[in-house]
């Protein structure tokens, strides 16, 4: 029978099967932990005297809390007690149970969804599980990931699997030419804005066609990550050789990788497999696009005029949101950028920020941070001169970590400000109380904090 790329990776992790009364046991391949949702967990074992099963097959690094400034002294500002607490129980806890853990002396420590991929922890065929909602980012490899509570994090650490109901397969196929200037953040922004932030619920989403197909590893895991954002329960692109050849070499890559380079392929869907649903996307409609209410499905081209509120929960988005139907979005003046996140924080997602920032200066009056995803994208970063091209135009260059994104480690804005973001989330408050959202992609933002107000990138040379 055919079977799709879900369909394959899931029957593979299998332990029991499930019924009608109770859903499957899914083992797990890789458990990715962070200082956040693992406390809790950890403190349970030690209630009831369990061990970590599997501490090969668990990774952790602290990403959060973490503080993106360093003092003159070399100490870190932390925001409260609280948040450094968080950070040294979760070093104590994984050295007690010897997992692999990346702190502040390590050069892969980054935000988790960003340094997974970069140690080649991440592969195609995978169950990977996280204490966080963006896990789908791994899916970009072929992998079933997806984000979990602490008390399944608990469940994991104690016997390496997971009960979870089947979901159902949909695929989202995309062809076509993209149009100049539209990113992998643009499409999909676009892909949210078409099916709603509840279009996924219950499905496992498939990206195919010729637009993910020709996209790097770095874009793919930009669709992949704000799969959630669509309700999903995960993501997926097929492995083939662009994602071959960026698991190449890395530290955890198998060590016959022609053999699982093979394997790998055979994940792929086959023909005439039937997946419970279908969406078809043309690429030539997709444009730059932006959000402008509340959340991710309110998002519309970057040339479009706001629309008009179809419910009380619309008005309201654009009440808190300060926009008014009927107006244009672009020109609306903005009081900060961030770019960063496990979204959009990867070295091809600053060169694009870059070459816009490049013989530009951040206008007066608009805050600019920048934030690289892991240490090592930092030092990749620098060593092509990407740092001095955002300082010299007049961002500030921050250290490794989750950020702005959510505000956890004291990055955000203040009430009233607006904000665009290459995040993944627009929620009321999410950045700060008061604070109002916009997602786009690299170049908008950055285009954006030239101008100081939303700004179509193709208007700043932004190619494709």
């Amino acid at each position: 029978m055919a079977q799709t790329l879900f369909d394959k990776v899931w029957n593979r992790h299998v332990v029991v099967a499930e019924t009608e009364a109770n859903p499957a046991t899914l083992y797990i391949d890789l458990h990715l932990i962070h200082e956040v949702t693992s406390p809790q967990a950890f403190t349970e074992l030690k209630t009831r005297g369990l061990k970590v099963r599997r501490p090969d097959r668990t990774l952790a690094t602290i990403d959060h809390s973490t503080p993106t400034r360093i003092n003159a002294d070399g100490s870190r500002p932390y925001v409260t007690p609280q948040s450094e607490t968080q950070v040294e129980t979760l070093l104590a806890n994984t050295k007690a149970h010897g997992i692999e853990t990346h702190g502040w002396d390590s050069d892969n420590r980054g935000i988790v969804h960003v340094m997974g991929p970069e140690l080649g922890a991440t592969q195609p065929g995978m169950t990977i599980v996280c204490g966080d909602s963006h896990t789908s980012t791994h899916g970009a490899f072929g992998a079933i990931a997806f984000g979990i509570g602490t008390t399944q994090v608990g469940h994991v650490l104690a016997n390496q699997c997971l009960l979870m109901p089947k979901p159902k397969t949909m695929a989202i196929n995309v062809n076509g030419e993209l149009p100049r200037g539209v990113t992998p953040k643009d499409v999909i922004l676009h892909i949210i804005a078409e099916i709603g932030i509840g279009g996924g619920t219950g499905y496992a989403l498939e990206y195919r066609g010729n637009v993910f197909e020709q996209m790097s590893m770095q874009g793919r895991m930009t669709v992949c990550n704000m799969s959630i954002e669509a309700g999903a329960r995960c993501g997926m692109v097929a492995p083939d050789q662009t994602t071959f050849d960026y698991i190449k070499g890395r530290k955890f890559a198998p060590e016959n990788f022609a053999k699982a380079c093979a394997d790998w392929l055979s994940l792929c869907t086959d023909d005439g497999a039937k997946y419970h649903k279908e969406v078809d996307v043309r690429a030539e409609d997709i444009k730059p696009m932006v959000t402008y209410g509340t959340h991710p499905g309110m998002g519309i081209s970057i040339d479009s005029l706001i629309p008009a509120a179809e419910s009380d929960a619309d008005q309201a988005a654009l009440d808190y949101m300060q926009m008014t139907s009927g107006d244009k979005i672009a020109g609306t003046k903005v009081d900060k950028v961030f770019i960063g996140s496990c979204t959009n924080s990867r070295l091809e997602d600053l060169r694009a920020a870059a070459s816009i920032f490049k013989d530009n200066k951040v206008a007066e009056g608009v805050t600019t941070i920048i934030v690289p995803g892991s240490v090592i994208t930092k030092y990749q970063a620098e060593e092509e001169g990407l740092d001095k091209i955002f300082i010299t135009a007049g961002a500030e260059w921050r250290e490794a970590g989750c950020s702005m994104c959510l505000g956890m480690n004291g990055d955000i804005g203040a009430p009233g400000d607006l904000v665009v973001s290459t995040s993944n989330r627009n929620f009321m408050g999410r950045q700060g109380p008061g604070v109002r959202t916009v997602l786009a992609s690299p170049e908008t933002a950055a285009a954006t904090a030239i101008t100081g107000v939303i700004t179509d990138p193709r208007r700043m040379g932004a190619a494709a």
